[in-house]
């Protein structure tokens, strides 16, 4: 009998296994499958002029004054034409509060400052404030952290106008990958996420947004009530919200065009941020508004893009035990070599994520060393272990209902960083190139003021 119940729960963990590992494999080689799909996930060429203004929020708590300005002079630096910038800061945190203010006061006449003072304080309740203030056709969210490309808004603006997008989701790009063992892996998880996974939910009429370089209507924005004051994931829930709508969302890459930010500063500052994660997601999932998307197949990608996080998570510890079942548990010999066949699709993203990692150091000029790719390798499991105990926190948060808003600090290690592309994000905003030599590099492609 015993023997009968391990075999039972072999083929279960093993056929989940093997599920979960060609699945997302699918998800991150999609934008690889051809060179169409490459030129389709790309901006078109800019318009020689421009279609509609900006209003940019930029959420800021606990920051230092030199992480919040060089985010707000890559902003003002845009070859769009200089976008409204509001800084949106909380009544209880005076030292980000007085910085943004210095920093208004350096620009009167293009960043303003949008005080919240409600008693509950996360990112989506500072957003709903800063909201009231803009004054553009379309409203972008940038981190406080977030160095954008220089040229950005003129594709996003040239996006909009092509498509008749709704909303358009920009890249976003971890680049201080050699500051510790895990930046590495966290780099290239953005690399993929935006690089292929956020196009294929695009087009299959399934996206969380991100939470950085996203740019929604503001009219559209409006009358779905801004962001939920209550969820971990706001970008996440508009993005579903917009989904289930049937709103046209827009997912495009440049690696010239990426918004520059940096990793976790350490271990546990990386943990409780994909607690974070983990948990809102896990929000969006039980509010239930991605069961109303029109297409079964959506719903189906929507029900696997919000559980992600626990079952990729959980992928990684069972893994082993199972093979450790196999090996060891007595099993039949079918049973025994079923438990091997997860191995196949996870040693192939395990390589997958190796030629990934080429392509990362490619796009953006980074160097890389030999040790790099070793590390990559050989220290998968080890974060795999730091991603499951993330979800096990996060189960434990839900069921206490603890959905406090545990933020990322940031350091400013990205500032100073140069790839052999460009300049370091910071100078090179400050002195963009002409639209004549940003069109003949890129490939042809289908007032001060306060508010509480």
């Amino acid at each position: 009998m015993l023997t009968a119940v391990l075999t039972l729960l072999s083929v279960a963990i093993s056929v989940a296994l093997t599920f979960i590992a060609v699945f997302s494999l699918y998800l991150n080689t999609y934008a690889w499958w051809s060179p169409d799909t490459r030129r389709r996930t790309r901006y078109g060429v800019p318009a020689h002029r421009s279609h509609l203004t900006f209003s940019l929020i930029v959420p800021c708590r606990h920051e230092s004054e030199e992480v919040m300005e060089a985010t707000v002079r890559a902003l003002l630096a845009q070859s769009h034409g200089t976008p409204q910038i509001i800084i949106s800061v909380g009544h209880d945190d005076p030292e980000t509060t007085e910085a943004a203010r210095r920093i208004a006061s350096r620009h009167p006449r293009h960043v303003q400052v949008s005080v919240d003072r409600h008693s509950t304080k996360n990112k989506p309740v500072q957003l709903n404030t800063a909201l009231g203030l803009c004054t553009g056709e379309v409203v972008g969210i940038f981190d406080a952290e977030s160095i954008a490309a220089p040229h950005l808004l003129r594709h996003v603006d040239t996006t909009f106008a092509s498509t008749g997008a709704d909303a358009v989701q920009g890249a976003v790009q971890l680049v201080n990958y050699q500051d510790s063992w895990y930046a590495l892996r966290n780099c290239l998880e953005y690399f993929t996420w935006f690089r292929s996974r956020l196009h294929i939910q695009a087009r299959r009429g399934f996206i969380p947004l991100g939470g950085t370089t996203v740019f929604v209507r503001r009219e559209l924005l409006a009358r779905l009530g801004g962001w939920d004051p209550g969820c971990l994931a706001e970008d996440c829930d508009l993005g579903v919200r917009l989904s289930t709508l049937g709103h046209k969302v827009v997912v495009a890459y440049a690696p010239e065009l990426v918004t520059r930010e940096e990793t976790p500063d350490s271990i546990p500052g990386l943990v409780r941020q994909r607690t974070r994660w983990a948990l809102g997601f896990m929000q969006v999932y039980a509010k239930g508004d991605w069961r109303s998307i029109p297409t079964r197949r959506a719903r189906i990608l929507a029900r696997w893009t919000l559980t992600q996080h626990h079952s990729m998570a959980l992928a990684g510890g069972f893994l082993p035990l199972n093979l450790a079942l196999a090996l060891w548990g007595g099993l039949p010999l079918w049973a025994t070599m079923l438990a091997f066949v997860p191995l196949a699709p996870t040693i192939a993203s395990v390589v997958f994520d190796v030629c990934m990692l080429r392509e990362f150091s490619r796009d953006h000029g980074f160097p890389l060393r030999m040790r790099d790719y070793v590390l990559l390798v050989l220290l998968t499991p080890l974060y795999q272990s730091i991603l499951l105990w993330a979800a096990l926190r996060a189960c434990i948060k839900y069921v206490r209902t603890d959905f406090a808003w545990e933020k990322t600090a940031h350091a400013g290690s990205h500032l100073g960083l140069t790839g052999a592309v460009g300049q370091s994000p910071v100078a090179e905003a400050a002195s963009p190139v002409s639209s004549h030599a940003l069109a003949a590099a890129l490939p042809s492609a289908h007032g001060a003021g306060e508010r509480g």
